[in-house]
Order: structure tokens, then C-alpha cells, then sequence
């Protein structure tokens, strides 16, 4: 095993390791909303803020880019619509596994009651939106992981989760040798493949 490998699979530990310990602070914060029931939950109501004063103090910025944050609603609805026709079709045809839409949603934040309606509104509209683009990052990731599963020259911000498994860039034998085995990572029936990945059957 070469360092990369070896750096790729601990990295690949680690990250397993962070969403187990994530939902486990999940199911913890659940268990205390559980317990602590109507005390919790009014002591954080005392936190919201009351509607009209939380728009007349509004900062002049913050309402001006309203129409703007909202503007895109209908292109985040139509990128939605249009990836999961794409991956419905595409998928389908080159026999990929396809992305599971609904674990990159959540929307839980319009229960905490610290939130007033426009707040819990922001939040959820926000959801939607990361959600939505984690959503579409890996549909890209799997597309670039079919066709073209080579590492860049330069350096890439914070690269999908296929990426590390892309082949060295300028290493033509070793692309011709792993792009069909790339490929079938990719199929349903692969048992290291999407599913490895965290992703299940869209």
C-alpha cells in the first residue's frame, strides 16, 4: 500500500468515526429535549424574539437582500427537478447506484422555539438549499467518478467524497487499468461502492 492509500484509508476511518460520534451528540441532545420536556422548551421560547420589533430593528442590508436570498427559490426548485431526472435517466442508463434525495434534507429546525416564524423560515430555506447542493455534489461526484476519475494538477478546495479514489493526474496506465474498476464501484449490486460511500438506492 502506497502512503496515499495508506493516508486515504485513515482519513476514510476518521471521517466514519466523526458521524458516529456526530450521531451519537445527536441522539444525546435528543434524549435531553426528551427529558427535559416543557421546562426546556419554555426556557427557549423566552429566548425568541418577538416579530414586529425583530423587523423594525432590522438591519437596512439585511431587508434589501431579501428579494435576493428568496429570488432563488424557483432556480433551486428547477436544479432540483433537473438533477433528479439526470440521475433517474443517466444513472439508470450506465447502471450507477442512485443518490438517495432524502438524506441530505433535514428539516427540524422550525421546532425550536427560539425561533420566531421568519427565523424558523431562514433556517429551513437554508436547509433546502445545502441540502439541495450536497444533493447535486454528489450526483457530480459519481458522474466524475464514471468518466473522469483523474486527480487535477493543483490543489482543489474541498473535494467530493470520490475524489481521494481518483487515479494520480498524468498517469495514463494507471487510468486505463482502474476506470473500469471505478466503474463498477459505482453499480448497485457493488458492495464497496456508493453504498461504502454512505449513499444508498435514490
Amino acid at each position: 500500500m502506497s502512503r496515499f492509500d495508506e493516508l486515504r484509508a485513515r482519513l476514510w476511518a476518521l471521517q466514519q468515526e466523526l458521524e458516529v460520534e456526530a450521531e451519537r451528540l445527536r441522539v444525546q441532545f435528543a434524549q435531553r429535549l426528551t427529558d427535559g420536556g416543557e421546562q426546556l422548551r419554555r426556557r427557549q421560547a423566552a429566548l425568541r424574539r418577538r416579530l414586529l420589533p425583530y423587523v423594525l430593528r432590522a438591519r437596512p442590508a439585511h431587508l434589501l437582500t431579501v428579494p435576493v436570498i428568496y429570488g432563488l427559490v424557483v432556480p433551486l426548485f428547477v436544479l432540483d427537478l433537473a438533477l433528479t431526472v439526470y440521475q433517474q435517466v443517466c444513472f439508470r442508463a450506465w447502471g450507477i447506484e442512485r443518490v438517495h434525495r432524502g438524506r441530505y434534507f433535514a428539516f427540524d429546525r422550525h421546532r425550536l422555539a427560539y425561533l420566531n416564524v421568519i427565523e424558523a423560515l431562514n433556517c429551513e430555506y437554508c436547509a433546502y438549499a445545502n441540502g439541495l447542493l450536497g444533493y447535486a455534489r454528489e450526483i457530480a461526484g459519481r458522474t466524475e467518478q464514471y468518466w473522469c476519475p483523474v486527480r487535477h494538477a493543483a490543489r482543489v478546495a474541498a473535494p467530493h467524497r470520490q475524489y481521494q479514489q481518483f487515479v494520480a493526474y498524468g498517469d495514463g496506465e494507471a487510468y486505463r487499468r482502474e476506470l473500469p474498476i471505478l466503474r463498477r464501484r459505482l453499480r448497485p449490486s457493488s458492495g464497496n461502492g456508493a453504498q461504502r460511500q454512505g449513499h444508498g438506492k435514490g
